[in-house]
């Protein structure tokens, strides 16, 4: 087993007023050639934006986005005629294909909205676009793996062009999970969104990160009640 831990304070910054965004993976103005990817995971920006803002109208080719809000409400338009609103429960997936022209904006006037932007390189170029958005119960994730992303159109979560699948749980401290990943060459990215788990003896607190590979499970333990996103890629 190879892992890497990126621990949250070494995360990539800017804060650009209505953008707060911390950059696990190089992206914009924050480049660390040690950290550019992990396998085919390719960006997880952790964002705040302020009431009423947004990213504009901007293109996106030959790229797996997918938006996972953390509370808040998010008011996403495209160029494939799609106008939808994400909030928490909520996942979001767009293959970006042959290209795509798309907005984001904080639907609110008076809260921010808080999500994760992920960036998955494609296992396909220049596909067909496509959008795809699923609402999810927040109780099937208590003590127990919920998948939210994977590469199949008729199981459970959003679908990518790619043979990733993530997952998503909120534990009670003491709880242990484990989780077994689908092929041999593929790598798991941990992302703890809140608490304090030991992941294969490794211990992490909120907005670290542990890329593990060449493993075929990964043990997980909530030190106190945790929130921990599982992001399982190929490493090629």
């Amino acid at each position: 087993m190879k892992k890497i831990i990126h621990k949250s304070n070494t995360r990539g910054h800017a804060n650009h007023g209505w953008l707060n965004s911390y950059h696990t993976f190089s992206f914009a103005n924050y480049y660390d050639p040690q950290r550019m990817n992990f396998g085919v995971l390719r960006v997880l920006n952790d964002d705040t934006v302020a009431p009423g803002m947004g990213f504009g109208k901007h293109p996106h080719d030959n790229m797996e986005i997918i938006s996972i809000p953390l509370s808040g409400d998010l008011e996403h338009e495209d160029s494939m005629g799609n106008k939808k609103v994400i909030k928490e429960g909520d996942i979001q997936s767009m293959t970006a294909g042959t290209g795509v022209v798309h907005s984001e904006y904080n639907r609110n006037k008076d809260k921010e909205v808080k999500f994760l932007q992920i960036w998955v390189m494609p296992k396909k170029r220049n596909v067909t676009p496509r959008y795809d958005q699923i609402s999810l119960q927040l109780k099937d994730r208590k003590n127990k793996l919920q998948q939210i992303v994977s590469p199949d159109m008729d199981d459970e979560g959003v679908s990518i062009n790619q043979d990733a699948w993530f997952n998503i749980t909120e534990m009670e401290a003491k709880k242990s999970l484990t989780y077994q990943l689908h092929h041999a060459k593929n790598g798991l990215y941990a992302f703890v969104l809140a608490g304090d788990v030991t992941i294969n003896g490794e211990k992490l607190n909120q907005r670290d990160g542990m890329g593990i590979r060449e493993a075929s499970e990964i043990a997980i333990t909530a030190d106190t009640n945790a929130k921990v996103l599982l992001m399982e890629v190929p490493m090629a």
